[in-house]
């Protein structure tokens, strides 16, 4: 615990069994009471792998149900175990887990509610690999939603993220999409809701074996991430309503 804070740390993973156990191992277990590791339907021994590892709430989905139908089952189950700060951390090594303890702090001490790991903060994206296409089109959306939005993100497309206990029960994250715009439409929903996000940097790696979306699907993501900060600002203009902006039904 850390301030008397339940710390939980969920890992949504696909296909991460030559990686879990880096990951697992650099976790700060000081601070870090659970391990949550969800398995969305892989075809390696990424469960294999969480049960040698001692991993001690471990979900296999039995069909596959997306990166955002992922998280929705590791955010569930993190708040039934009574956590009061979740991290979700990519089990694909590609983020640093021994900065959990400087995320955690700042929650735990009431300074922000919400913390992302940035990799655009500093020189680790590049430094660490990320293609120089991404690095462009992550700078390109990430500016277009801080002017939709009226927001000032370093950025929005960072899979490190750790939420107090408040914000999790406070925004409809179950209405999200079950793909990868999962993680924007988060973003959106917490700033609705009138919370503060902080970052903090990042070191990145960039490898043949850490998650990747292909061409295609990051330009479908790149139209779900515009069309969800045109529904924020949609919503905030009351020309619209969308049904993630709703509260959720969950006590």
């Amino acid at each position: 615990m850390l301030k008397n804070k339940k710390i939980c740390v969920v890992l949504p993973a696909y296909n991460a069994a030559d990686t879990l156990e880096k990951t697992y191992r650099e976790i700060p277990f000081d601070i870090v009471d659970e391990v949550v590791l969800v398995d969305d339907c892989s075809h390696d021994d990424t469960v294999e792998v969480g049960k040698k590892l001692g991993i001690q709430h471990i979900i296999r989905h039995d069909r596959n149900k997306g990166y955002g139908g992922n998280q929705k089952t590791c955010y569930q189950t993190a708040l039934s175990l009574g956590a009061d700060i979740v991290v979700m951390l990519h089990p694909d090594y590609q983020y640093d887990p021994r900065l959990i303890e400087s995320m955690c702090h700042l929650i735990a001490n009431n300074v922000y509610p919400v913390v992302l790991g940035s990799r655009i903060l500093g020189k680790g994206a590049r430094k660490g690999g990320m293609p120089l296409y991404k690095y462009f089109f992550n700078r390109c959306l990430t500016a277009l939603q801080n002017f939709v939005m009226n927001q000032k993100l370093a950025e929005y497309h960072t899979g490190y993220r750790a939420f107090s206990k408040e914000v999790l029960e406070s925004i409809n994250f179950m209405a999200d999409s079950d793909d990868f715009v999962f993680d924007n439409q988060m973003l959106a929903q917490i700033f609705y809701a009138g919370y503060e996000i902080a970052e903090i940097t990042c070191p990145t790696k960039y490898f043949p074996e850490a998650s990747s979306i292909n061409f295609k699907r990051s330009c479908q993501y790149g139209f779900g991430v515009i069309h969800t900060s045109f529904c924020y600002r949609w919503q905030k203009w009351g020309l619209a309503k969308c049904k993630i902006f709703e509260k959720p039904s969950r006590t």
